[in-house]
């Protein structure tokens, strides 16, 4: 398949790139997809929630009342569940919630999201650029340009670029990442895939089999 290259201010180039079929062609997975996603969320969990039990906390030291002869039930604690203060019954701990997937896997899933990107066409190829400076309005500038503005956008650079960087931090829905180093669900996340033109050969190379 080929993508028209645009220019910086929107305009075509009049040049056109074969997308590589092994990165942008193949039949998507969905269930390689699903995989990588519940993986990614799933280690982003810090698994920090924390109750305490009745023997963990405060005070309950001593019998409240007596066993018998108050005509009230018999209690041995006030840290118990069933009083107010007490401790929780079965309540959560902390624990690991991070899982693994194999390369192969988180491949295929990243490989599916391209496929599905370029048939949808919400793929846009761009020439490789430089801004001048590192204010925002430069960044919003050729995002309008490429109409692409108020939707939730991520811009795949040939090689890292500092003032790109920055001039993106205050855009919002907006993210900027090096190619090859994004994962499925920056990709899956976004409406709008924008592609320098370099890293298109930096993908190609990455995933080439």
């Amino acid at each position: 398949m080929e993508i028209d290259v645009l220019k910086v201010d929107g305009s075509l180039s009049g040049r056109k790139i074969k997308m590589p079929d092994h990165v942008f062609g193949i039949e998507p997975n969905e269930h390689a997809v699903y995989l990588a996603i519940k993986v990614l969320r799933a280690n982003m969990r810090q698994g920090t929630v924390a109750t305490k039990g009745r023997s963990q906390v405060s005070g309950g030291g001593r019998k409240p009342w007596k066993q018998k002869g108050r005509g009230a039930a018999r209690a041995g604690s006030t840290r118990s569940p069933v009083w107010v203060g007490g401790g929780r019954v079965f309540g959560p701990q902390p624990r690991d919630y991070s899982m693994s997937l194999s390369k192969r896997v988180r491949r295929l899933a990243k490989l599916s999201v391209y496929s599905d990107k370029v048939r949808g066409n919400q793929i846009k190829l761009v020439e490789d650029f430089d801004l001048p400076s590192r204010k925002t309005r430069d960044m919003q500038s050729l995002l309008n340009s490429l109409n692409v503005q108020g939707e939730r956008i991520l811009l795949l650079l040939a090689k890292e670029d500092p003032n790109i960087v920055l001039a993106s931090r205050n855009i919002p829905s907006f993210e900027v990442r090096v190619a090859a180093t994004e994962s499925s669900y920056d990709l899956l996340g976004c409406k709008s895939l924008i592609l320098q033109e370099g890293a298109v050969n930096v993908l190609s190379g990455v995933y080439q089999k």
